[in-house]
Order: C-alpha cells, then sequence, then structure tokens
C-alpha cells in the first residue's frame, strides 16, 4: 500500500466510534524506515497549511485494521487528550505525497 492511499481513508476508533478525520502525515523513523505514528490534522488543515490548532496523533502500535475505506484505531479516551494536547511533535515527519 502506499502512503497517498493511506490519505484517502478515513480514520475511526473502535472504542467509541467516533471519526477521528482523514490521515495528513506520518511520522515515519528515519533510521529503520518504518511509520511510527500517523497524524490527523484538524479541520481547516491542509497538509500542516492554512491554520494552526492541535493535531491527533495515532502510534503505529494503536492501528487494529486498514481496510477499504476506513483505518481502524484503538485510542483509549485518555490517551486521545493527551495527544490532541501535545500539538506538533519535533521528529522528522514525511510529507511526500
Amino acid at each position: 500500500m502506499r502512503a497517498s492511499e493511506l490519505q484517502a481513508k478515513d480514520v475511526v476508533n473502535i472504542v467509541d466510534g467516533r471519526k477521528l478525520g482523514a490521515i495528513g502525515d506520518l511520522d515515519i523513523d528515519l533510521e529503520t524506515g518504518l511509520i511510527r505514528s500517523m497524524i490527523i490534522p484538524q479541520s481547516g488543515r491542509f497538509f500542516g497549511l492554512m491554520g494552526g490548532g492541535e493535531e491527533v496523533v495515532i502510534p503505529w502500535t494503536q492501528i487494529v485494521k486498514i481496510g477499504s475505506d476506513v483505518v481502524l484505531v484503538d485510542l483509549r479516551q485518555g490517551l486521545l487528550e493527551s495527544q490532541e494536547l501535545q500539538g506538533s511533535r519535533s521528529s522528522a515527519r514525511s510529507s511526500g505525497y
């Protein structure tokens, strides 16, 4: 699967059925080449441009299933709230899709 194919999928939390949005970016470990997390921008942001705000960072270990239309994630409420407060991450990201 290509990164551009992930971007078109909605992300849904299986804990509460909440639609989190679409994938805006990926956090990639530059040493290993593995994806560390998916970043979901808030409404009004497009590839990190046009407006500030928080973002939801979903660790790759929290992904349950990548389907044809959606990505299912298992986020407990406390984890989701802490990630929303975290904001921008200082690690390297890939936005080349």
